[in-house]
């Protein structure tokens, strides 16, 4: 397989859906102090699509983020990318070369790259689901890299210990009316957007002047559920970047819902090609039955079809309906908006540097994760 790759600046990263993977997002980690690469790449449609017999060639291309991990190592983080997704036979294939062309475009520092991949996973298939259409999994570690690496020369690409974006998601297709979309909704989930309603929660859009009430929130729902907290000047990066002079900018809302104005929910709303992306959700512990994470939703939803997109990411939720999942919680609340549950490859290194590699993986599991 060849691939031709040449670096390019990060203001010509085109325009996708997947907002990890735009000019915008390169700008909110600059904020955050991690540097971005952008790539162009040539691949022939027949060495990536197994059943195309052109001679046709695809061009695409790619945002990396170098993350350093001490002063004398980082690692290539590729959140959400390549966007190019070749046929599952040739997979492994094209991430080796890739991942060796692009080896010398990286500092010498780096002991390798992680691709979180939103491809498909192979094992998202009608076999794989179970009578009662649960989704049973892909297999143990070792038979996914050996699928993944089959027909490659290093044998070298391991899946990683722990996903960094969420792995599993919900898809709604918005081009219906929103007649429609309601209507394909679970009853209960209409029910309680028609109950915030009654209640007299409002949603508004709200700016950066506002941002401590979302951080109140968020610090509420981190400590009610455990998970890390991150500091306020995080999500004052994503409000605060701009990359309009570039040609993959994005939109950025951050909705708040209120019941007699006091703040009950708020949630980060992207924009970003096609796609709008529920990026972060908080909420208070405080008059949950007047149900404002519903009436957030549905406005976030209109707005994203209102300003053209054709889907909405619910972004993150567990593999399915399992009580005992971390995210089962999230898993019921997103499908009842009826959407579609995908499954996509998740996290895969490429490392450069084994011995370095394994003290990473040793010290990984103190990651926090999903904010990469």
């Amino acid at each position: 397989m060849t691939i031709d790759v040449e670096k390019k600046e990060i203001r010509a990263v085109a325009l996708t859906p997947i907002v990890q993977q735009t000019a915008f997002w390169a700008e909110v980690k600059s904020y955050q102090g991690i540097e971005s690469k952008a790539f162009d790449f040539k691949v022939k449609n027949s060495e990536v699509y197994v059943d195309d017999l052109t001679k046709t060639s695809t061009y695409a291309d790619l945002l990396i983020l170098q993350q350093a991990l001490n002063k004398d190592t980082s690692i290539a983080y590729v959140p959400y990318g390549p966007e190019l997704e070749p046929s599952e036979e040739v997979q492994g294939e094209f991430l080796e070369e890739l991942s060796e062309i692009l080896r010398s475009y990286l500092p010498k520092s780096c002991i390798g790259i992680r691709y979180d991949l939103a491809w498909q996973s192979h094992w998202d298939k009608p076999e794989n689901y179970n009578e009662s259409n649960t989704w049973e999994g892909p297999p143990d570690r070792k038979y996914q890299e050996f699928r993944l690496n089959y027909n490659t020369n290093n044998w070298n690409l391991k899946r990683a210990n722990s996903d960094i974006l969420p792995a599993h998601t919900v898809y709604l297709d918005l081009i219906p009316d929103e007649q429609t979309l309601l209507a394909r909704m679970k009853p209960k989930t209409r029910y309680n957007i028609h109950l915030a309603a009654r209640k007299g929660v409002t949603v508004r859009r709200a700016g950066m002047e506002e941002l401590p009430l979302w951080y109140k929130l968020y610090s509420d729902t981190a400590q009610r559920n455990g998970i890390f907290l991150n500091d306020i000047e995080y999500f004052k990066s994503v409000l605060a970047a701009k990359a309009d002079d570039t040609l993959s900018p994005a939109t950025v809302e951050l909705l708040l819902a209120e019941k007699d104005g006091e703040a009950l929910a708020a949630i980060f709303l992207v924009l970003s090609g096609n796609r709008g992306t529920y990026l972060y959700g908080a909420s208070s512990s405080q008059h949950r039955n007047c149900m404002p994470t519903y009436a957030l939703q549905w406005e976030a939803i209109r707005i994203a079809k209102a300003s053209g997109c054709t889907e909405y990411d619910m972004f993150g939720v567990s593999p399915g309906p399992e009580p005992s999942h971390p995210m089962y919680g999230l898993y019921k609340f997103k499908m009842g908006f009826g959407g579609q549950l995908f499954h996509q490859m998740g996290c895969w290194d490429y490392p450069f540097k084994e011995d370095q590699y394994r003290m990473f993986l040793a010290t990984e599991m103190s990651s926090q994760g999903y904010h990469l």
